[in-house]
């Protein structure tokens, strides 16, 4: 029972080396285009692609034109395009193994902040390995626990993204309604120093008159 138990043991620890995802997160500054390469290793696979605008280079900038984001396969033809985005999340099935390309184009005058989150996942480890009937349904259940695990991760990080975004956002918005309230303020004192110069001025005019 005990060799048994530790070669379940083994098994299992195997099979969570086995699925675990190959993922790329990152934030980068964007001028005007920005490309990044993934290799996939396998036709059918399923890839999971997000990002989101986190900010602009400037606190006054609140303009939701948003980038482009278009990917091409390994012949360069194009498999899945997002248009004037500030935030998306999408899937598609790879039909050609190889490098895949992933290129944002920036439309705003100002530099953007974006984090970008790629995952490639592969499930078909189950069919390779597990040649036991016993072991089939176990490297199944791990698979889709594997699934469910990193969709819950992906997840999180696209909301973390969010976050950040609505912080930096109200951020900007906080400090542009603290400099207008300082403006206004300051153009009521300049309105008030004027009228007290020229009620001042009217009264010694009349003051003027009245001797004479």
């Amino acid at each position: 029972m005990e060799g048994l138990s530790w070669t379940r043991a083994c098994v299992l620890a195997l099979c969570i080396m086995l699925f675990l995802h190959p993922a790329a997160a990152i934030r980068f500054v964007i001028d005007r285009e920005e490309c990044f390469s993934h290799n996939v290793e396998y036709e059918g696979d399923t890839v999971h692609v997000s990002f989101v605008v986190i900010k602009a280079d400037t606190p006054w900038h609140y303009s939701e034109d948003g980038v482009d984001l278009v990917v091409k396969d390994p012949n360069g033809a194009q498999v899945r395009d997002s248009r004037d985005k500030i935030s998306d999340k999408f899937e598609f099935i790879v039909q050609k193994r190889g490098v895949h390309r992933f290129c944002f184009t920036n439309k705003s005058p100002y530099h953007e902040t974006i984090d970008f989150d790629v995952h490639v996942g592969h499930y078909s480890y189950f069919d390779q390995h597990a040649k036991d009937e016993h072991f089939s349904p176990l490297f199944e259940q791990i698979a889709k626990l594997d699934e469910a695990l990193y969709n819950i991760q992906f997840e999180q990080h696209w909301l973390e993204a969010q976050t950040d975004r609505q912080a930096i956002l109200n951020e900007n918005m906080s400090r542009r309604a603290i400099h207008k309230a300082l403006f206004e303020s300051a153009a009521l004192i300049a309105a008030s120093v004027i009228q007290v110069y020229l009620l001042r001025r009217l009264f010694e005019r009349k003051l003027g008159t009245s001797r004479v």
